[in-house]
Formats: C-alpha cells, structure tokens, sequence
C-alpha cells in the first residue's frame, strides 16, 4: 500500500508526503485489524478498531483515537476513505466525494485511487498479493 499526498502549493517550504508499506488487512469497515510492515517484514503498526474507538499500537506505545479517521489520518498523513475501500478490494466501484477510483488493474491484484477534492491531492495505490 502507498500513499502520496501532493503539497500545500500556498505552503512555499512544504513538499509532498509518502507512505509505503506491506500491509495485512482482516475485518469490515466496522470492526478489524490492520497491519503495517517495514521492508524488512517486522511489524511497523498494528491498529484495531470497533465502533467506537480504535487503537494504534507502534514504536512499543499504545494509543487510543475516537475513530479510525483520526487515526487513519494521523498515521497516513491525510484522510482515506476506509468504507470504501474495503468495497474497492472486493472489487465494488463505490463513489465517494472527491476520489476516483480505477479497479480496471484489480484482476492483476491492483488498485488505484486519487482524490481531487476537497483536500490536497492524494494518491492511493494497492497491490494484493493474495
């Protein structure tokens, strides 16, 4: 999974932002679990969440957010839509304001999105390996 999230073009010092990791994804967009990996495949992140809160577990701390929203984006670095994306991984063209979606790859274990609007730019990119 990569993330790129383009510049504040008002911001003159900043510069685009980007994550990459291998990822294990189990659950709904209710309750689950998400595991990040570095490239040496040691466990980066752990997140688990319910309806009402979720938990971040990295670098040996533990912390608790109100959502997986605010979690999401604390650890991405901007806003993912985590409804739809399970519909995107089950290969459901599900709309959401200001993303566009391209499963047209997901056969070959890609998928892509970016969002337009209203925030920064975003890309987001998927590779399954199943």
């Amino acid at each position: 999974m990569s993330v790129r999230v383009q510049a504040d073009p008002n911001q003159p010092q900043a510069q685009d932002q980007s994550f990459s990791a291998a990822f294990e994804l189990q659950g709904n967009p209710d309750q689950g679990e998400l595991r990040l990996y570095t490239p040496l495949g040691s466990t980066a992140a752990g997140i688990q969440w319910t309806p009402i809160n979720a938990v971040l577990q990295a670098h040996g701390e533990t912390r608790q957010f109100r959502d997986l929203a605010q979690l999401i984006t604390l650890v991405l670095g901007t806003d993912v839509p985590v409804t739809a994306l399970f519909a995107w991984l089950a290969g459901q063209n599900q709309e959401v304001d200001g993303w566009q979606v391209d499963l047209s790859a997901r056969n070959q274990g890609k998928i892509a999105a970016r969002r337009t609007a209203p925030a920064l730019p975003a890309e987001l990119q998927v590779v399954l390996d199943n």
